[in-house]
């Protein structure tokens, strides 16, 4: 028995007893992935929902629910059954009737029950504090995005289109059994136009972001970087700097029993003290990570807490350039688990402390 999943379970009957709740039956596919220990239900990927569900019951029982169509092969490839208990349904049934699953999740946990949709919410605070097998698995991806986007970097040629750039991501990615849920590219002039750049066909000469989401057994890390053909422009490297100011001071920041809003007033801080304080209205600095690009963001009426062992992912920008990595809230503090020591380091002191932020490569 995975005491991952023995962890994750007693964290439900918890938020279950809680609220008067005989149980929860969990089909969206970063709750299964995270009650599972990294499994995957999903099929259609343009939806949210997965073609099987879990029922944790208040007692601690759990069950895996599906049709005759994909049971088998969750039980072969994806789900044990001495972890969960397999209710196996008809597929005809399940469309003549779409509230067939959760009547027999009803049925085996005394009819008070819920779904993982009507309290993300509270869903959401359970996967925060990762277990130690959770930090193991987001530090590998966290080593093997990185090296996937150095890769990529290295092989880059001038002239090539954004869109080019893009996919030759994703298919690195692949390659480590990674999945790309965000791809931006922004080449030349468009760095400064958009903060969130989806790849075009424009063509990069000069300067190129390259930023992305990488996720593997449904977590998901973070990162951005930046090159430049020949010299870094001064006022380009100035900014960058700045940044990654503002992003050192949101490191330091960022311990266990900390408020949303007080991490968003520190970058507003960080960002006022290096001269731009107007750029942080232009983009969102980032929060939470784990399941979901962000699980929450930092903003002025955050009241989400910093939790023990919890991922974190802050992307400082000022116009025309962006930092970003995704750390690790630790018993030594925040450890940044998406580092590139092909890129230059920007080191900032804060509290006596020493943070590193990417600069940008010139190549």
């Amino acid at each position: 028995m995975s005491n991952e999943i023995e962890i994750k379970t007693e964290r439900l009957i918890n938020l279950l007893r809680e609220n008067s709740l005989g149980g929860v039956l969990i089909n969206a596919q970063h709750n299964f992935a995270w009650i599972t220990g990294g499994r995957n239900n999903g099929i259609d990927l343009s939806r949210e929902n997965g073609a099987a569900s879990i029922l944790v019951t208040v007692e601690g029982q759990r069950y895996l629910l599906a049709n005759n169509i994909e049971m088998p092969r969750m039980l072969a490839e994806e789900i044990s059954s001495d972890e969960f208990e397999p209710l196996e349904y008809g597929w005809q049934d399940e469309k003549a009737n779409a509230d067939l699953v959760f009547e027999k999740a009803k049925s085996v946990c005394g009819g008070i029950a819920t779904t993982d949709y009507a309290i993300e919410g509270k869903i959401a605070r359970c996967r925060y504090s990762l277990t130690d097998e959770e930090t193991d698995r987001l530090r590998s991806l966290a080593g093997d995005a990185s090296s996937a986007l150095g890769q990529v970097i290295s092989e880059l040629s001038i002239g090539e289109s954004e869109l080019e750039i893009a996919e030759k991501l994703r298919h690195e990615l692949a390659l480590g059994k990674m999945a790309s849920v965000v791809t931006l590219v922004a080449a030349d002039d468009r760095i400064s136009k958009y903060r969130h750049p989806i790849p075009t066909v424009n063509r990069w000469n000069k300067t190129l972001l390259l930023v992305m989401c990488a996720k593997r057994g449904g977590l998901i890390v973070s990162l951005s970087r930046m090159v430049c053909v020949g010299e870094v422009p001064h006022e380009l490297k100035r900014k960058t700097e700045s940044a990654a100011y503002v992003n050192a001071c949101l490191l330091d920041a960022t311990r266990p029993g900390v408020k949303g809003a007080e991490l968003y007033q520190t970058a507003a801080t960080a960002y006022a003290a290096q001269g731009f304080a107007g750029e942080i209205g232009r983009h969102h600095q980032g929060g939470a990570a784990g399941y979901r690009t962000r699980e929450w963001v930092a903003h002025p009426q955050c009241g989400e807490i910093v939790q023990p062992d919890q991922a974190f992912a802050w992307n400082p920008s000022i116009t025309g350039t962006k930092v970003e990595d995704t750390c690790l809230v630790t018993q030594n503090g925040v450890e940044t688990i998406t580092a590139s020591p092909e890129f230059p380091q920007i080191a900032v002191t804060v509290a006596e402390r020493e943070y590193f932020s990417p600069g940008i490569l010139s190549i």
